[in-house]
């Protein structure tokens, strides 16, 4: 047997042990669902950059660059650029509403914004989507648990839904912040060793640039593949509005914690960026023959950088897609006892059952994502599809919300309807391709913004005669 498995099989145990004894602190669902709303700076960017430095953002983008070259930087380039947004615009503002109103979850704002159908409607195409990242995540794991120890596909997936299921529904955020700055500590040192050890094996730049034959755009960090800017499209709102990140701010204990520690993740997302494609092309200089590309991490890692270094980088890699998965767990748990059980199904419900279901729904999700998993086929695809459905569904009627008091119930949900509904139909019809330079999630987005407007132009005159307001 050799050095990656223990060490995996170690860690694992670790975080689950970390995670159940920060969550016998938790005894009620404002410690499982905010953290008390206790959490600074430090802890915000923890929880938010290992939340987003997950399976996508390491043996997705890896895979790209091996690929695609250096435009796979769009990426998680995009996902900073995103986070920036969020840190200097929606976050803060979206914090201060949770606090004033007690809000737990996204559920609960689009209730209070609008009205309870779209908190439902909203509920509903989430879990299908956030399903898909979650199994995501898993695949990611069963790829690097097959290349360290020649483990089936199955293996990975339920080692995977078994560890952030025990450790995330112990304690909820706040056992996910503290096991992410555990996560954390771990990428940034197995990532920062991984890269010049690869490098030096390759014989540096030079070396790797000399391997690889020169092609077309091969070298562009603009565009080339299906690699590029467009990223910047499908992930940019979905890191503006995602759930899973929103809620983490929704526990930051004031403004400046949510500005430093979400604009500090951004940055750090855009220098990280680099780190995957960079690896990627390495494996394309050592390994041009690889029969999946989404193999490229993993085998610089147990072949082309020394033992102890190699089985760092894994934990590393195992923390990336744990980290992220715990946070889509996050976003199904709380969406399910909030949004769903206690809004509709036991309003009298006390917050010892709510919780109760917090954490069995977390448990449930977690067998869920698994089952996904064996059955779904590459990471990016999975992935890609999630963060269109988040994209379309979210971005108008949470940034519309805070800014625009004309969208009402009505323009929000001709919104979402609109852009799903031209979003799954390019999607469907071709196969993804989109159509020119729109993508399904690009056109989907559009779709939704002149869904909104048409729609506020449309009910505006109504609601005036009836003497309505935005809300309806």
């Amino acid at each position: 047997m050799t050095l990656h498995l223990p060490i995996l099989l170690g860690y694992s145990a670790t975080m689950v042990a970390l995670g159940a004894y920060v969550g016998r602190r938790v005894k009620t669902t404002e410690g499982f669902f905010v953290a008390g709303r206790g959490l600074g700076p430090g802890l915000v960017f923890a929880t938010l950059l290992a939340a987003n430095i997950g399976g996508g953002s390491t043996v997705g983008a890896a895979g790209l660059g091996y690929r695609d070259g250096l435009a796979a930087w769009w990426w998680v380039g995009s996902a900073g650029i995103g986070s920036l947004v969020l840190a200097l615009w929606i976050g803060p503002r979206m914090r201060r509403e949770a606090a004033a109103r007690g809000l737990h979850t996204v559920g609960d704002y689009l209730e209070q914004r609008y009205s309870p159908t779209v908190r439902v409607v909203v509920a509903v195409l989430l879990w299908v989507g956030t399903l898909a990242i979650l199994a995501g995540q898993l695949i990611a794991m069963s790829t690097l648990l097959t290349v360290a120890a020649g483990a089936p596909k199955w293996a990975g997936c339920v080692l995977g839904g078994i560890v952030i299921s025990l450790y995330f529904s112990a304690g909820g955020l706040l056992s996910s912040a503290w096991v992410n700055v555990l996560q954390l500590t771990v990428k940034l040192i197995g990532f920062s060793l991984a890269v010049p050890f690869a490098l030096a094996h390759a014989g540096g730049w030079s070396g790797v640039v000399s391997r690889i034959p020169a092609g077309d755009g091969y070298w562009s960090l603009w565009s080339n593949g299906g690699s590029g800017w467009k990223y910047l499209a499908l992930l940019g709102p979905a890191f503006i509005v995602s759930p899973g990140l929103l809620q983490k701010l929704f526990g930051a204990r004031d403004d400046r914690a949510v500005r430093i520690g979400t604009a500090a993740n951004g940055l750090a997302l855009l220098a990280f960026a680099f780190v995957p494609p960079v690896l990627g092309i390495v494996a394309r200089a050592l390994h041009p023959s690889l029969e999946n590309a989404q193999l490229a991490l993993p085998t610089v890692l147990m072949l082309d950088v020394p033992v102890a270094i190699g089985a760092l980088g894994l934990a590393a890699l195992f923390s990336a897609e744990v980290s992220a998965a715990d946070a889509i767990l996050f976003m199904l748990s709380t969406s399910l006892a909030q949004d769903l059980y206690w809004r509709f199904v036991n309003p009298s419900a006390r917050d010892v059952q709510v919780l109760r279901v917090a954490r069995w729904a977390a448990l449930s999700a977690g067998a869920l994502g698994t089952g996904l998993a064996l059955v779904a086929q590459t990471i990016i695809g999975t992935l890609s599809f999630f963060y269109s459905v988040l994209s379309v569904c979210l971005f108008v009627p949470v940034v519309a919300g805070l800014y625009v008091r004309r969208v009402g119930w009505r323009e929000a949900l001709a919104a979402i309807g609109g852009g799903i509904l031209v979003m799954l139909s390019l999607q469907l019809t071709t196969d993804g391709a989109g159509v020119a330079w729109f993508t399904p999630a690009m056109a989907g987005l559009a779709t939704s913004i002149v869904s909104a407007g048409v729609a506020v132009v449309v009910f505006r005159g109504r609601s005036r005669a009836r003497g309505e307001t935005p809300h309806g």
